[in-house]
């Protein structure tokens, strides 16, 4: 292992012999590292984490700490990390709230400097997060979603896989899948094509989510009918994520920048396009 002299290390660690850390690092107990991680300079990693291998940790992140939580439980969980992972400067990772709980962060993915991932979130593969964004406890983030600066997730919230999300914008409802949120309004306003034909997908392919969107959003719905058809029609490959996590929903799901004119009826109440338990 190629320690640096000032670095503390808990003797219980468990560190791969590759694993190159910094000047001035803390490594608590109960930790694991793996095979060809980097952690520069005054970073913490605090009990309970597990980082898989070739993550590279940069300058004064902390990895780790306790959930900031008015009533913090007396036995914390635990942080798991896959591989290839980067947490640029001051990045901040909590462990769960629950004993038996995890903090998850899949592979790949790519969080710049001063980036929060609360407590009891779980973040999938391959997303990029920008500088200052914070993640709320138990958010949960897909595969491949882009996550601009400034963003503010409120708890509980979703953003789907695929998802980009515009720079200050304020998340209090879940991102649907595919979707591209302005951060003027924060609100929807299509689906994020480039980032669609960035992950392979085909003309054909990005022409069936642009469907799925028109279901959710341009034809002023019910939410019940725009779960049935998406569940009956949209039922197939990447695009029914978009069914699976508005079926899930229990905080509605952010809406349209432009509204529908049709005005829509739910559950026999008169409401306009506006409404939170609308589809548009």
């Amino acid at each position: 292992m190629n320690i640096h002299p000032t670095a503390i290390v808990d003797p219980s660690a468990k560190i791969a012999e590759d694993v190159i850390i910094g000047p001035f690092c803390i490594i608590e107990s109960d930790t694991v590292i793996e095979s060809g991680c980097e952690i520069s300079a005054r970073v913490s990693i605090k009990s309970g984490v597990y980082m898989g291998a070739n993550c590279k940790v940069h300058e004064n992140a902390v990895i780790g700490g306790l959930g900031q939580h008015v009533c913090p439980p007396g036995a914390p969980g635990k942080v798991r990390i896959g591989s290839n992972n980067t947490f640029r400067e001051f990045c901040t990772v909590h462990r769960s709230i629950k004993e038996d709980g995890f903090t998850v962060i899949g592979d790949g993915n790519y969080f710049m400097a001063n980036a929060h991932i609360a407590h009891d979130c779980i973040i999938g593969n391959n997303n990029i997060v920008a500088n200052n964004v914070m993640f709320g406890g138990h958010v949960h983030i897909g595969d491949r979603a882009f996550v601009s600066g400034g963003v503010a997730v409120h708890q509980f919230c979703s953003i789907g896989s695929y998802a980009m999300v515009g720079g200050q914008s304020h998340i209090t409802k879940d991102v649907p899948p595919f979707v591209m949120v302005d951060g003027l309004t924060s609100r929807v306003v299509g689906i994020n094509r480039v980032g669609l034909r960035r992950s392979g997908f085909t003309s054909a392919q990005i022409a069936r989510f642009k469907d799925v969107y028109n279901v959710v959003y341009r034809q002023g719905l019910t939410w019940k009918e725009v779960l049935e058809i998406l569940k009956t029609q949209f039922n197939q490959g990447e695009e029914a994520l978009v069914y699976k996590m508005l079926s899930a929903s229990t905080r509605g799901i952010v809406q349209a920048r432009v509204q529908p004119s049709l005005k829509i009826n739910t559950d026999g109440l008169d409401q306009d396009s506006s409404d939170d338990n609308a589809a548009a």
